[in-house]
């Protein structure tokens, strides 16, 4: 018997992130996001899952929606599609929404969808906990517990479900931000509902932890190490989060607790970055990177970080990145690795490894970096190291 997967693509998804709008909820807000350059990547991230079904294609039928909200990428990579709703050239939160619901009647197994929380918002609106769904992680915004940690590992739960294999459903949060808020320096997260999903831990992230560090003195320490270990004459990109934060307060510098600034010599050279912007600032330029991981679900980029492009974690070296990050933090991972998310699989790849993550003064330990291959990286077990 075929599978039958359900398609869903917010074209519009993560359209703010590389141009530092930190979202792209709203027909204004994606449009001021092409304005000032950004290229969709919710097709490219999809395209990323549906690589991993190729195996499998006479096993699923896929149905979904006409253009570029499904049928343009599943029929391009030649699989078997039937299209069950048409949009308009611009599409809208609404066509997500009753698209699902079509989906829902025609009796899929499953709902594979691509977007971020406001999606998820949206698919939840329309169907509820009534069918399994699972999340391409392809905006800006992924807070809710349906996603899986890439799009190559949403592939491989699906690919475990056409496959036969036994497979845990779950309910799992939904959750979104106010996005204006968010702009501003605030995370207001609230639970919408929930949904059934696939529970693969190896695959799926958790929802992410909210609020600021309540350990004062230890981000102190780590901010006090890295100020001491800076070098002159260098860029340091410093990202996003209340951990770099405290390194900014520690030079007393104005920080952007959302975005990614820029600094040399301890001096505040610019704000709030774009992708491009960072690359034209730093081109050819000795630069590092200061980063540290989401609260709960580990990832280091590809969350809430989209300035940070491949080509510029690239132009940089792993050897310059500086991952910073209190061992409450690390702890709460219960073992699970790092996560790299870039866009780019073969930067993923080379990502992939242990790194040195500072979590204070002189104090640093080895901790495992993984992405949608995580299975193949073993225990993973932090170990301390001396400095």
């Amino acid at each position: 018997m075929a599978f039958k997967l359900g398609l869903i693509v917010n074209p519009v998804a993560g359209l703010g992130g590389t141009v530092a709008l930190k979202g792209s909820d709203g027909a204004h807000t994606a449009a001021k996001a092409i304005e000032l350059g950004a290229e969709p990547k919710a097709n490219s991230r999809t395209k990323a899952a549906l690589e991993v079904l190729l195996p499998y294609k006479e096993r699923l039928t896929i149905y979904t929606v006409n253009g570029d909200m499904g049928e343009q990428t599943a029929k391009a990579l030649g699989f078997n599609v039937e299209v069950v709703y048409n949009t308009a050239a611009i599409t809208t939160p609404d066509d997500t929404e009753q698209a699902a619901k079509i989906l829902k009647n025609s009796g899929v197994d499953l709902v594979l969808f691509a977007g971020g929380d406001g999606t998820a918002r949206n698919i939840c609106h329309a169907i509820e906990d009534t069918i399994p769904v699972l999340g391409i992680p392809a905006g800006c915004k992924i807070h809710s517990g349906v996603y899986a940690i890439t799009p190559k590992a949403a592939g491989r739960v699906v690919e475990m479900l056409v496959k036969g294999e036994l497979v845990t459903l779950a309910d799992a949060d939904v959750m979104d931000i106010d996005e204006d808020a968010f702009r501003q320096g605030t995370v207001k997260a609230k639970r919408y509902g929930e949904m059934q999903t696939p529970s693969e831990v190896r695959y799926m992230q958790a929802v992410k932890n909210g609020g600021k560090e309540t350990d004062e003195l230890v981000l102190a320490d780590i901010a006090a190490h890295v100020v001491s270990q800076m070098d002159e004459d260098t860029f340091y990109i410093m990202g996003s989060g209340s951990t770099v934060e405290a390194i900014m307060e520690e030079m007393g510098l104005e920080n952007t607790l959302l975005g990614v600034d820029l600094i040399k010599d301890q001096t505040l050279v610019a704000q709030d970055l774009t992708a491009k912007q960072l690359l034209e600032l730093t081109h050819d330029q000795s630069t590092k990177l200061v980063i540290t991981l989401i609260g709960g679900q580990g990832h280091i980029f590809g969350r809430g970080n989209q300035q940070l492009s491949p080509v510029l974690i690239r132009a940089i070296g792993k050897e310059n990145i500086i991952v910073v990050a209190t061992k409450t933090k690390l702890q709460a991972l219960n073992g699970r690795p790092l996560i790299c998310d870039t866009g780019d699989g073969e930067l993923d790849d080379e990502l992939t490894g242990y790194i040195k993550v500072t979590t204070g003064f002189n104090d640093h330990i080895m901790y495992a970096v993984g992405h949608q291959n995580i299975e193949n990286i073993g225990a993973l077990q932090n170990q301390e190291i001396n400095k």
